[in-house]
């Protein structure tokens, strides 16, 4: 078995093209070593990683960013290590201040020697396609709820208002509907903004009805179907809980 001395700790700061690499060794007492750049490729990957098993048995960690979970997945399949280490909790020393592809891959290979990160949980390929659909959806009902605002805001503005309580009915809808103003630009303007506004619901519909379909088959619908049986938990909420908080 491969003693602990024999491990090769791997800190990477990864932009889209590149990654910044640097190993620590197992003892604090050993340097922590800049290898420089490498190619953001599989092939790049595996042969770096390949050559530093020739050293020692190798743990690799990188921060969560927007390169998501690729180089996790890639470092999983090739047999080694690896950890995605969450940027809020990295401990940060007076000397850290200067920030740089390299600092910051050495940093993260000695913060690792020494224990002191904490890594991030790393959805499997079919729990991140359904959270990026449910942040989609989420996208989508913000979008929404814009342009309602627009279009409650210029009515407003122009002296007009609805006498009944709920917006956004088939009744509201056609009130708007019926609203003239004497200036050709001002209807054209509410015109276009009810057009956007019912362009945005049919999409927040849409994707609503792909996130409705695709539960079933998601191995997590017996959560989903188990928050439903509390009060006030619809299907959207529970996916969107489960989505994001894994199992």
């Amino acid at each position: 078995m491969t003693s602990e001395q024999s491990t090769i700790y791997v800190g990477i700061d990864v932009s889209k093209d590149k990654l910044a690499v640097a190993i620590a060794g197992g003892e604090r007492r050993d340097d922590v070593l800049s290898l420089g750049t490498f190619e953001n490729t599989p092939a790049s990957v595996s042969k770096l990683l390949k050559k530093l098993s020739g050293r020692g048995h190798v743990s690799v960690c990188y921060e969560a960013g927007p390169t998501g979970y690729g180089l996790y997945r890639q470092v999983r399949a090739f047999g080694y290590e690896c950890c995605v280490v969450a940027p809020s909790l990295i401990p940060v020393r007076a000397g850290d201040r200067v920030k740089t592809d390299r600092l910051d891959a050495m940093r993260l290979a000695r913060l690792l020697r020494a224990g002191e990160l904490t890594a991030v949980w790393v959805p499997d390929e079919t729990h991140e396609a359904m959270r990026d659909l449910v942040r989609a959806r989420e996208s989508a009902a913000e979008d929404q709820r814009h342009k309602r605002q627009l279009v409650s805001a210029f009515v407003l503005r122009h002296g007009r208002v609805y006498q009944r309580t709920k917006p956004w009915t088939m009744r509201y809808r056609l009130w708007l509907q019926s609203l003239t103003f004497d200036h050709p630009a001002h209807q054209i303007a509410l015109q276009e903004m009810l057009q956007a506004e019912r362009n945005a619901t049919e999409r927040l519909d849409r994707l609503t009805g792909h996130i409705e379909a695709l539960v079933p088959e998601w191995d997590l619908a017996p959560a989903v179907n188990a928050l439903q049986a509390l009060r006030g938990v619809a299907l959207i909420s529970a996916v969107t809980f489960m989505a994001e908080i894994g199992d």
